[in-house]
């Protein structure tokens, strides 16, 4: 893409952070969502009741590639952050040219792309732990390049690509639909869109995304609609009164995400959208566009995650390369530092800040040791799927994990209609076990979970039984699968 030297450090920078990320992906504890996603790698199957399938298949590879590891699971993090950022840059190059941009002015937009997406916490911290948003910025990222290249080449085959993009995309994380439904906007509204509809590419383009997705819809049609209820429930949460508090939350979400300065360039560059005359830029417009509306009325009566929007970030970084503000070497340097300070702390801890303050205290700290510090002689039970996971993950022994809660019903995983066993309870969850199915034997002293000097989280433990008389407790019980080689 470049040429010469500046072609060579390109790669050589690209190549060198993979390795970075790689390596941090190794040493990192797995936060409890990445540990339950591992059991969906070794459960495989087409649907999950939280989400769509692409997060397991990542995980299933790098396993394959690296083993049951943290660098298994999240090998494929860094490495589709690489390929990725090259997609990206190719895409913001062709839209330069497509600007009337010359070559090096097209070179340096690809560069500065590609550098504010790995700038943001979301992709540089993103990137090493697992989380379905992973595959969901990689298709993406496809998408919006492929588009790129059909409005430049006006090759209409390259609506396939665009198709299967949308597809692994939704395949990842449902949120992928709303650029696509943004791009469907531009379709109607614009006359090179609708010229489209006259011609077969844009509908086999269509067929090429529902064929993608449609192992997501046939496991959902086979399983009572279950994950596309639970995500779609969300849209009936309603609390007005807090839209205030939510809409702040929305916003400082996204600025800790992209981290301010990129923030700035983020915004900016949706602004500048709206002065460009030239195809690629109104259908970034509305394909970002259609997703902020989204998010913004759904801020009004109920909570927008911080990560939702993260569907959004390869296009703003496109975006995000018209303001012509010199500054943006700062803002990306500022983005790296601040995932660095991220991952080391992760790592090392060097700043003393309470489980409330410092996130990866609260996800990652102390796992292992908290793990092998309860007692063996019996199955561990967790009524919690991410504490299930990091059960099943760090236990030692051969001792049996047991989950119990309704969404384990849906995996093809051994069952158990009654049991005994250590329950292991957070203290969110209170402690009234027996509500929750149990029948209490004995409670066990505190367990509390700690990285060095700090305190994560404290845990309850319960000597119970499980009843074997069809409660939904016995129902949902499964087995989780332990990893083959002790740690």
């Amino acid at each position: 893409m470049f040429a010469g030297q500046a072609s060579r450090l390109w790669w050589l920078c690209l190549l060198s952070l993979t390795v970075m990320r790689i390596l941090v992906c190794a040493w990192l504890p797995l936060t409890p969502d990445e540990a339950y996603y591992r059991i969906w790698a070794l459960a495989p199957a087409l649907g999950y009741f939280d989400h769509p399938p692409m997060v397991a298949a990542f995980i299933k590879i790098g396993q394959i590639l690296a083993g049951d590891t943290p660098l298994g699971l999240r090998l494929l993090g860094p490495l589709s952050a690489g390929l990725g950022t090259v997609f990206l840059a190719y895409a913001a190059r062709d839209w330069a040219l497509l600007r009337g941009k010359d070559a090096a002015q097209a070179m340096g937009s690809a560069l500065k792309a590609a550098v504010l997406l790995n700038a943001t916490l979301a992709l540089g911290v993103g990137c090493v732990v697992m989380t379905p948003d992973t595959p969901l910025v990689f298709f993406i990222t496809l998408f919006v390049w492929a588009f790129v290249r059909l409005v430049r080449t006006q090759n209409g085959a390259w609506w396939l690509a665009v198709g299967a993009a949308a597809g692994l995309g939704f395949a990842s994380k449902y949120t992928a639909l709303l650029p696509v439904a943004g791009l469907g906007v531009w379709v109607l509204l614009t006359p090179l869109g609708r010229g489209w509809l006259k011609t077969k590419w844009l509908w086999l383009g269509g067929v090429s995304a529902i064929l993608c997705a449609s192992p997501v819809i046939w496991w959902n049609a086979t399983h009572h609609w279950a994950s596309f209820l639970k995500q779609g429930g969300r849209v009936g949460d309603w609390h007005p009164a807090k839209m205030l508090t939510y809409f702040s939350e929305l916003v400082g979400g996204q600025v800790g995400l992209a981290t301010p300065g990129i923030f700035v360039f983020f915004v900016a560059g949706v602004y500048l959208l709206l002065r460009q005359k030239e195809a690629v830029s109104r259908a970034l417009f509305c394909m970002v566009v259609v997703p902020v509306l989204v998010f913004v009325q759904h801020a009004v009566g109920a909570r927008v995650q911080a990560n939702w929007p993260v569907v959004l970030y390869p296009l703003l970084a496109l975006a995000g390369t018209l303001p012509v503000w010199r500054w943006w070497k700062g803002a990306s340097c500022l983005g790296f530092a601040l995932s660095a300070f991220v991952i080391v702390q992760a790592l090392f801890a060097p700043l003393k800040a309470s489980a409330h303050i410092d996130i990866t205290l609260r996800q990652m700290g102390g796992w292992a040791a908290f793990v092998q510090s309860l007692p063996t002689d019996s199955p561990l039970i967790a009524d919690d799927y991410g504490l299930a996971g990091e059960l099943a993950f760090y236990s030692k022994s051969q001792q049996p994990v047991i989950a119990v809660e309704p969404r384990w019903a849906l995996f093809n995983l051994p069952h158990t209609a009654c049991a005994e066993g250590y329950l292991v309870r957070g203290h969110k969850q209170g402690d009234d076990p027996e509500r929750a199915g149990f029948h209490v034997l004995a409670r066990l002293p505190v367990v509390t979970r700690m990285r060095a000097s700090q305190v994560a989280d404290t845990y309850s433990v319960y000597k119970v039984s499980l009843a074997c008389t069809g409660a939904d407790g016995a129902q949902n019980a499964v087995v989780l699968p332990l990893r083959k080689r002790a740690q």
